[in-house]
């Protein structure tokens, strides 16, 4: 194989990753550069950094809309992509550095659409304006991006509906997959002791946006037999207003139950593992998921899994066998008992989950290897520089 060089473009990169993009770049980066013939720069938003090559936002612009601020710093990058062979960009944050430098330096731009912009209405609470913008640069990207990497299969059917002008010819599903010797069963109490976590506990993991369901889950919490307690890893909201509600939802939770914990920072990997070992059940309640990374991530804890059965999730989440899936109702009141009624029945039944847990985990290994995922994307670029 001809030697391959990628520009891979990412808002996201440590120390700063907060989302399953972020997760999704970083191993990815990983994978693919354990295969021959192929190097990988990696182009990142933020200050700077050891190992990649990062763009900030410019002085004149540091009070600018956050849609504005990508804008100008994809434009940084796109000038900085002059030596690569192909440029890959992640998320619409990154989107438009692909785009430009396309048509700049004559190359391929792949994009991988880990979410959509027109099924994301609410991010205008958090974006105002910039939301038409950032939808104005995904509909621009994908429209003429040599190849799209839908994260799922429902994904790649929904991006065909929301964008009806895409050649389905350039849409190919390359799921997401997880580093299952980095996510494994860790039996170490350390991290339960920190946080004072006791007695049996469902787990959830996410930030704090309308679209991971994290409100639906607290409401649903009400109806749950005391006994059971729940830890919420959770925090930087989209905005001021769903984190007040989530914290005042906690809080009202908190006030008749001792077992509710919320852990407001990121976990260290270490102490998320041994948290996600020990629940024994993780709880997915989005409203919208491409796929759902951190499904694959409580699976691959041997963990069982609850989540809504929207978007990729059903591709990962084997229903009876490796967890349990939820209708999702557009009428809260309806969603929220599904998913107490489901919450408790399974919570009542610690054998099944243990059954699921371990089944989770093969499926995990058997199926979403990283090294499967780097190879059906170095044969699409191959295909794309022919």
């Amino acid at each position: 194989m001809t030697q391959i060089k990628v520009g891979l473009v990412t808002k996201e990169w440590p120390p700063h990753v907060y989302g399953g993009a972020g997760v999704h770049v970083v191993q990815l980066a990983q994978a693919l550069r354990r295969i021959n013939d192929v190097e990988v720069d990696v182009f990142c938003f933020g200050e700077e950094r050891a190992d990649a090559q990062s763009f900030d936002v410019p002085p004149e612009l540091v009070s600018a809309n956050p849609a504005v601020q990508a804008m100008a710093i994809d434009l940084h990058i796109a000038q900085s992509l002059s030596n690569v062979s192909l440029v890959h960009t992640h998320t619409w944050y990154a989107n438009m550095a692909g785009h430009v430098a396309s048509i700049l330096h004559g190359i391929p731009h792949v994009m991988s659409a880990h979410s959509l912009e027109p099924l994301r209405p609410w991010k205008a609470e958090q974006l105002g304006g910039g939301y038409r913008l950032s939808s104005w640069i995904e509909k621009t990207a994908i429209e003429s991006a040599a190849a799209v990497i839908a994260v799922s299969d429902g994904m790649k059917a929904d991006l065909l509906a929301a964008y009806p002008g895409v050649d389905p010819a350039k849409v190919v599903t390359i799921r997401n997959g997880v580093d299952t010797d980095s996510f494994a069963p860790n039996h170490n109490r350390d991290a339960l002791e920190k946080y004072a976590i006791t007695g049996r506990y469902a787990l959830f993991v996410g930030r704090i946006t309308r679209q991971k369901g994290l409100a639906h889950l607290l409401r649903a919490w009400d109806k749950v037999p005391a006994d059971y307690g729940l830890v919420i890893a959770a925090g930087s909201p989209d905005e001021p207003a769903i984190g007040e509600e989530i914290a005042t939802l906690i809080r009202d939770l908190q006030k008749t139950r001792k077992n509710i914990w919320w852990v407001e920072k990121m976990m260290p990997h270490e102490e998320l593992t041994a948290v996600l070992t020990a629940a024994d059940l993780f709880i997915c309640p989005s409203i919208y998921e491409p796929l759902g990374i951190v499904n694959l991530e409580a699976m691959a804890c041997s963990t069982a899994v609850l989540a809504s059965a929207v978007g990729g999730i059903p591709e990962v989440v084997n229903n009876g066998v490796t967890g349990e899936l939820v209708e999702y109702s557009t009428d809260s009141q309806q969603f929220e008992n599904r998913l107490s009624q489901s919450i408790s029945r399974l919570m009542s039944d610690p054998d099944l989950l243990v059954k699921y847990g371990a089944a989770g985990r093969l499926r995990a290994e058997k199926e979403f290897g990283w090294d499967s995922v780097a190879t059906a994307t170095i044969n699409l670029y191959s295909n794309l520089l022919k």
